[in-house]
């Protein structure tokens, strides 16, 4: 498991309305090594409206459309259910996907 992997979780949690759904594991890569047995994670909607706190992604990332890592929506995933590997961000969306989490959670560069 790396940063930037993309996984479809079954079940995320019961607040989802999808039986299923993709995320994009945005811990650093530092803690995904460890025992800890939860990482964060941002979800991947297929709902994209242009806001800075998100990242366009589709089938170059191993999604089957056009989709948006939502970093306003960041969860703590068990390690144990990312089991399902769909894809990698490559080094540009990983920038992206940093600059989003910057915005989203008021981070200074």
């Amino acid at each position: 498991m790396k940063r930037g992997d993309l996984y479809l979780v079954t079940n995320p949690s019961a607040a989802d309305p999808k039986r299923t759904r993709v995320f994009v594991v945005v811990s650093r890569q530092g803690l995904l090594g460890t025992r800890f047995s939860t990482v964060i994670c941002a979800p991947v909607y297929s709902t994209r409206d242009g806001i800075s706190t998100q990242v366009l992604v589709g089938i170059d990332e191993g999604l089957k459309h056009d989709s948006s890592i939502h970093c306003d929506a960041l969860m703590s995933l068990p390690k144990s259910i990312l089991t399902h590997f769909i894809g990698s961000l490559s080094e540009t969306k990983i920038q992206e996907l940093n600059r989003a989490l910057r915005i989203a959670l008021e981070l200074e560069e």
